[in-house]
């Protein structure tokens, strides 16, 4: 297996890169998933950012969250949207000073692993999976997931050949028959499914324990630096959420095109994602208590597989929750 020393190299590089610098005072970077829909693209479309922020907002895509911690440790990305708590974690645990400064999306039904249909394992003869192949896209959510579900499955990971992947590559190569399982998520996790079963669905992966949401995270010198920006960014994404509610017909063709997917694909994926209200974000249910007790058993998880040298003694300080109850009050 190589996941360890896949996770050893991503620490290595973030270690090498610079700490991130502040943004211009005239422009910011933000990082975000293609095939992943979201209402802040609405407003990403719309230029409402830009209004709100009074400068200009450049978007660069992503295809991993691991990706998306480098891009912040060198100064090329600012904030990052939707970042998978376990890179987030692994970023962080490795000394980066990143902070979570909102609960992006909640999304158990959208993150999961697929075997291949031809096997005909399930969740009852998981076991099986002992010495096949699948591809994982090391770091990730969907990497803490298939941990997750193979040490409750009782399946020896050391007896498997993991390939890392990220989801597209991985999606390709299950449709080729060149891999047993892979893992994934939004658009790639579709097309995996049309030649594969997963073994638990998103209910029963959230009564074992496996949460599976994204954060929106940013260096701690920009959080400290440009409190008022990230506050006035948060409060644009909040209204995005609220107004999804109930202007969901408008923003469905906008959020779709932006996204790269059909109209069909964009509502069936949002059909699988929560969005908790500023609110319910800044309670002890989120950011005031539970998020870093959950940073911290992803972390000591990680460590316990031998993925991360070492976890944090806590994560209280990588949450920052000051900039989003500004928002609150905007």
């Amino acid at each position: 297996m190589k996941a360890a020393s896949r996770i050893s190299a991503l620490l290595a590089g973030i270690a090498m890169v610079a700490t991130a610098s502040v943004a211009k005072a005239d422009e910011i970077t933000v990082g975000y998933f293609l095939e992943w829909p979201m209402p802040f693209q609405y407003a990403k479309v719309k230029g409402l950012y830009d209004e709100a922020l009074g400068m200009k907002v450049n978007w660069k895509s992503f295809d991993a969250g691991t990706a998306m911690s480098a891009a912040m440790a060198s100064g090329d990305v600012h904030i990052s949207v939707s970042q998978g708590v376990p890179p987030f974690v692994v970023a962080t645990s490795a000394g980066q000073d990143l902070q979570i400064a909102d609960i992006a999306v909640v999304y158990n039904d959208n993150d999961n692993c697929v075997v291949k249909a031809e096997l005909e394992i399930d969740k009852d003869s998981a076991k099986e999976l002992e010495g096949k192949k699948a591809g994982v896209p090391i770091g990730t959510a969907a990497h803490y997931g298939f941990l997750k579900q193979m040490a409750h499955f009782g399946v020896d990971v050391s007896t498997m050949e993991v390939v890392d992947m990220a989801p597209p590559d991985g999606a390709a190569a299950f449709a080729q028959g060149s891999l047993d399982m892979v893992c994934g998520w939004g658009g790639s996790l579709r097309r995996m499914k049309e030649h594969g079963n997963v073994l638990l669905t998103g209910a029963e992966k959230d009564a074992i324990g496996i949460s599976v949401y994204d954060v929106t995270s940013v260096p701690a010198s920009f959080a400290a630096e440009q409190s008022d920006v990230l506050a006035k960014f948060l409060k644009v994404t909040a209204d995005m959420n609220a107004k999804w509610l109930t202007d969901s017909a408008e923003m469905l063709p906008v959020i779709a095109k932006d996204s790269g997917m059909s109209e069909e694909d964009a509502a069936d994926t949002l059909k699988g994602f929560q969005f908790p209200t500023v609110e319910a974000q800044l309670s002890d249910k989120w950011l005031g208590k539970a998020t870093p007790e959950f940073l911290k058993g992803v972390g000591d998880f990680f460590k316990e597989q031998g993925n991360i040298p070492a976890s944090r003694d806590t994560y209280d300080g990588a949450v920052n929750a000051g900039p989003l109850a500004a928002a609150a009050k905007m």
